[in-house]
């Protein structure tokens, strides 16, 4: 072992010495069209003597894996369908990110400004390394291109900030090459196992890596507010430019601060729950970026019965490109529709005036094969989450922002020609299509944002006092595929008829297709509170009704039942954690990454709950027991 290790380190050097000729016949170049982009092949770069046929990656619900047993990884590819070489450049992306973030801390430290195209590709980059939002490798070795660039120019602004530079040390110093196959060979020095080898004390190593996951969802969710943004410069507020500084800041000495390779546990742990911190506010942020550019959401019916003509159909998170979609598409004939997540933006204003936004089409993300191939027209995925395509259906699907499949054309800067074109070029729904729902209803009823819920907060009170309402339940988070997931659909039918249940997410759709009807005063018993990052929403409204009753958050009447997925999930619930919300029934399984030493904290100090997948009723009764009058 000694000596491969040698030869592989006299190697590298040899790489980094010849990189600059290499790089002349092995450069990955980005071509493009005003509306398209498009990239090499992940075959082509799958043919490099370096790409790696082995990975480890666990950062998702998906993984196979028991931290009661000891922790596994998917090795060979992804279950969400992530191939090796794709796996070893988002490894060295993220290490490049943690560089880049150190120099943006230094900067920022001694009295300088971060410029707005660092902080965007460094979000942009982040969020792309999320479970299924990326599958396109040569998407990455253009990110590491340009994140290089992105690097040298931060540093050397620091340098002329007076910043001793040699004091910046580790993933802030990689030196980079265009040779794919040098960044192969580095990309296996930053890997999950490499990471472990070095760090010889496997929880803070797992906290470390609970705190980078709960990074990705943040600069997720600050992605999405700060696309909003860049087209609205008042989105956040009165208070918005420092708020918004002030949170890149926190994020930046975040991410830096997991750069060490061994960093302490309880450095760690403070990470973690930082940046449920940050979260807290980035949700805020994008919260306040949405009302301020489109409305207050309202309570809205939307139905799931397509009408007939030509469509498009919008997936993901991103109300921004919803928007523009039905700007461009205006006066053409055509019809648009929500999928997934993109559900809760029917109840914005802004948007409910577009007369050809028609409904809601399918469910939740993991049923998009199905509900994509029966589509009949043209498909966006704006963000999070991705399926590999069926030909039944890949002629007709469309990237934008960070998400990316080999071969399907990516679209930038909302130019969205391509896409209305081969809507237009599509069939279409038929006459004989229409009618039926396309959905687990024929309608919802969506729209409770935290201001719509705080302004009958009067009622809520009313109807705890009269006991009409004696328990408060959030069900939902991040949908999957397996079976225990039905877990939530069962807890939510057997509510008691004295409760409310708060939903949002794609885990609505285990829920919202159920009729639970309304209190005695005719507040709905099934409140839609909106996409995953509304979690800010139900946290408000919580704290809102602890100060009324005079109490805390743990002292309420309220359970929270999360299905988690992604790093979203964990960036959720960081922010839940350093709420201090206690009680907390997480699943269908606890996160692969977990050490049990690790999980001990989080059950003592939190209360964390897996849940009982098989008898989702006896967790309905410890919450109901835990909240009985005594």
């Amino acid at each position: 072992p000694v000596l491969l290790l040698t030869l592989f380190a006299q190697l590298t050097m040899l790489s980094r010495r010849f990189s600059s000729l290499a790089a002349k016949s092995l450069r990955v170049g980005l071509r493009q069209t005003p509306a398209v982009a498009r990239f090499s092949t992940n075959a082509a770069i799958a043919s490099s003597p370096e790409a790696p046929t082995e990975m480890f990656c666990y950062q998702c619900e998906q993984t196979e894996g028991d931290p009661t047993t000891g922790t596994t990884g998917c090795s060979t590819v992804g279950n969400c369908g992530k191939d090796a070489p794709t796996a070893a450049l988002q490894d060295l992306q993220l290490h490049f990110n943690i560089g880049i973030a150190q120099w943006a801390h230094a900067i920022q430290s001694n009295g300088g400004k971060v410029p707005d195209d660092a902080k965007d590709l460094l979000l942009d980059t982040t969020f792309a390394t999320l479970t299924n939002v990326n599958f396109d490798s040569s998407r990455f070795l253009d990110y590491l291109r340009r994140s290089n660039e992105v690097r040298n120019a931060l540093r050397s602004q620091a340098e002329a900030l007076g910043v001793d530079v040699k004091s910046v040390t580790g993933p802030a110093n990689f030196e980079y090459s265009d040779n794919k196959d040098f960044l192969f060979m580095e990309a296996k020095f930053q890997g999950v196992l490499n990471r472990k080898a070095k760090m010889q004390d496997d929880n803070a190593m797992v906290v470390r890596e609970m705190a980078m996951y709960g990074i990705k969802g943040t600069s997720a969710y600050l992605n999405h507010a700060e696309r909003l943004y860049h087209t609205n410069p008042a989105a956040y507020g009165e208070n918005g430019a420092a708020e918004r500084e002030a949170v890149f800041s926190k994020l930046f000495a975040s991410l830096a601060a997991l750069g060490p390779e061994k960093p302490a546990l309880d450095d760690m742990l403070g990470t973690a729950l930082g940046v449920g911190e940050i979260n807290l506010k980035v949700m805020e942020l994008l919260d306040n970026a949405h009302t301020s550019t489109f409305g207050v959401p309202e309570p809205t019916t939307v139905s799931s019965i397509p009408s007939e003509g030509p469509c498009i159909l919008v997936s993901g998170h991103d109300i921004v490109d919803l928007y523009a979609v039905l700007q461009q598409t205006e006066g053409k004939g055509v019809n648009v529709y929500t999928h997934g997540e993109m559900l809760p933006a029917h109840s914005y204003p802004a948007l409910k005036k577009f007369s050809h936004l028609k409904g809601h089409f399918g469910n939740a993300w993991q049923r998009q094969k199905i509900d994509f191939a029966r589509f009949p027209g043209a498909i966006l995925l704006t963000s999070n989450c991705l399926i590999e395509p069926m030909k039944a259906y890949e002629n007709r699907i469309f990237t934008t922002n960070s998400v990316g499949f080999d071969g399907i054309p990516h679209l930038e800067n909302t130019q969205y020609d391509a896409l209305i074109e081969c809507a237009l070029n599509s069939p279409g729904f038929t006459l004989k299509q229409c009618g039926k729902k396309s959905s687990t209803a024929e309608s919802f009823l969506i729209g409770f944002g935290h201001e719509t819920v705080l302004s009958v907060a009067d009622k809520v009170v009313e109807a705890v006092h009269a006991g009409d309402l004696k328990n408060i339940f959030v069900i939902g988070g991040c949908d999957g595929a397996e079976g225990e997931r039905s877990y939530f659909t069962q807890l939510g039918q057997q509510l008691p008829k004295d409760s409310l249940a708060l939903t949002l997410g794609c885990g609505k759709f285990r829920i919202n297709g159920t009729d639970m009807g309304a209190l005695p005063n005719g507040i709905p018993r099934l409140l839609d509170m909106g996409q995953c990052n509304d979690s800010y929403g139900a946290a408000k409204v919580a704290l809102a009704l602890a100060d009324v009753f005079k109490t805390d958050i743990n002292g309420l009447p309220l359970h929270f039942a999360i299905s988690w997925f992604e790093q979203k999930a964990v960036a959720v619930l960081l922010t839940l954690l350093h709420l201090n919300v206690q009680n907390i029934y997480l699943g269908p399984r606890l996160p692969a990454f977990l050490t049990p030493a690790v999980l001990d904290v989080l059950v003592d100090k939190f209360k964390l709950h897996p849940i009982n997948a098989e008898n989702p009723a006896a967790d309905l009764k410890q919450m109901l027991e835990r909240t009985a009058p005594k």
